[in-house]
């Protein structure tokens, strides 16, 4: 009896042969194809190829006519509409590339804005840090204030001095071995 029962899934056979070429390799050439149509030299060309065909059909000789206009043009409508139904999926499929590109490039710069959003906050939060940690240490101009007031005490304390060393010129001098602030009683 053989293996293949209901409970063994068919393999996948392919029906139509496989191109040797990458999903990429197709899409850029769809894009380079899709990209060379929009271009004025495209639409120059194609309009040339169209009026010289036409030309050669309307007034060669019959003999020479290979689409004459007494069938309408049949071969040139053929060849139009045959780079048409080529022309719009290629078209399609290039679109789409560019509108993947684009979405990825839109999440890149969406994750770069939200990245330097958060780098900014976080320099917000540190310089608001510093600004408060400032108003708790002494700045250059609050140290000279001080050291200022304490420089004038100093000055003032010492001319306090020099005039209490300064002998008193109506008060005459103490006699030898007194001292004079007056606290020692003289010897007896």
């Amino acid at each position: 009896m053989s293996s293949t029962g209901l409970e063994t899934p068919r393999s996948a056979r392919r029906r139509m042969p496989q191109l040797g070429m990458s999903s990429e390799t197709f899409g850029r050439l769809a894009e380079g194809f899709a990209r060379f149509m929009g271009t004025p030299a495209f639409l120059v060309g194609m309009t040339v190829f169209c009026a010289v065909w036409l030309g050669w059909n309307t007034w060669a000789p019959e003999s020479l006519q290979f689409d004459p206009k007494a069938l309408n043009y049949t071969l040139l409508t053929l060849i139009l509409s045959l780079q048409a139904s080529y022309a719009a999926p290629l078209i399609l499929l290039a679109e789409n590339r560019s509108a993947d590109r684009d979405r990825v490039e839109f999440e890149n710069d969406r994750q770069r804005a939200e990245r330097n959003l958060a780098d900014t906050e976080y320099l917000t939060r540190e310089i608001a840090s510093l600004r408060i940690a400032m108003r708790e240490v002494a700045t250059r101009d609050f140290v000279r204030s001080e050291l200022r007031s304490v420089l004038e005490e100093i000055e003032e304390a010492r001319s306090h001095l020099d005039t209490a060393r300064q002998p008193a010129q109506d008060v005459p001098a103490p006699p030898a071995g007194q001292c004079t602030c007056g606290c020692h009683a003289p010897p007896a």
